[in-house]
């Protein structure tokens, strides 16, 4: 349902505001507008109490949540490629929560803000009935060449990841410096997984209009992850899953490992588009090692 009330805001926007600044809008991981010389890469994203994470013992604590709101904004400027730049805390604060609780909330988003070298610049506090963080992020860029979209793969193009998926955990760190060393790179498409791999995979396939054929055999695990299926379907991993020519393999390994230690996994390549009603179309094919496709879903918002 997430996704279709996406669709369905942009279709009310599409022709209905100026688009002179626009250089990329809904359907990325962060619109990109023209100020002035440069580039400014905008994302918001919203954490909410009993959606996104629990409080009290054994769950996350208010230094998580606002660790975790800030890391999910900045690693969608790290799918573009960006620099990152200011940040804009908004938050909702319960009462069980209170002063204390918020003031702990700030002091997790300000921890990772420091080590990302991200200015928190403003924001804004309202009294709401459980506690909610709102982020928007504000990255920089010199020119369109140094960004990189979801609509970008070709055909013959490898399908990489960072790091290893399925671990979700409580303090992720964006892959800010990964992602611009892959954008610099060369890659032709990139998406962060906040929605799993089953999901956002998906959405690079279904904005280039190409199928990504992932091997889940390949995909590397998370210490404590059981299954491959596991793996692909949950969400919060931050990585970045990305496509690119063949011939541009040893680059992006040496691109990543300039920067960190995080590695980088072959997982698939790109194919051509089945039929729009049969199971290979635009998208994201998941098999097996018997090379049997297996039906995986991400996380999506329902209600």
């Amino acid at each position: 349902m997430e996704r279709s009330l996406i669709e369905s805001i942009a279709a009310e926007l599409t022709g209905s505001q100026p688009a002179q600044q626009l250089v990329r809008g809904i359907g990325d991981d962060a619109a990109v507008v023209r100020a002035g010389a440069a580039l400014c890469v905008t994302s918001v994203d919203a954490m909410v109490q009993d959606v996104h994470f629990r409080l009290g013992e054994g769950a996350d604590t208010p230094f998580d949540v606002g660790w975790r709101a800030l890391a999910g904004a900045l690693s969608d400027l790290a799918a573009m490629g960006a620099r990152a730049g200011e940040a804009y805390v908004a938050l909702g604060v319960s009462a069980e929560v209170g002063e204390t609780g918020a003031l702990e909330l700030m002091r997790g988003a300000i921890e990772l803000a420091t080590q990302t070298k991200t200015v928190i610049a403003g924001g804004d506090v309202v009294t709401a009935p459980v506690l909610m963080a709102c982020v928007t992020v504000v990255g920089w860029a010199d020119d369109t060449s140094e960004l990189v979209g979801r609509n970008g793969a070709r055909v013959g193009d490898l399908v990489g990841v960072t790091g290893r998926l399925g671990g979700r955990h409580r303090r992720p760190r964006p892959r800010l410096n990964e992602g611009r060393a892959l954008a610099r790179a060369g890659v032709h498409a990139m998406i962060d997984l906040s929605d799993g791999l089953a999901a956002d995979a998906r959405h690079i396939g279904e904005s280039s209009g190409v199928r990504l054929e992932i091997e889940l055999a390949k995909l590397p695990l998370a210490e404590g992850v059981p299954t491959w299926e596991q793996a692909a379907s949950a969400g919060e991993d931050y990585e970045l899953c990305f496509c690119v020519a063949p011939d541009l393999r040893e680059r992006m390994q040496d691109a990543v490992s300039e920067v960190s230690d995080v590695g980088v996994t072959w997982i698939g390549s790109v194919e051509p588009p089945g039929p729009a009603d049969g199971p290979d179309r635009a998208g994201a094919v998941f098999s097996d090692e018997r090379g049997e496709v297996v039906r995986l879903q991400g996380f999506e918002h329902s209600w």
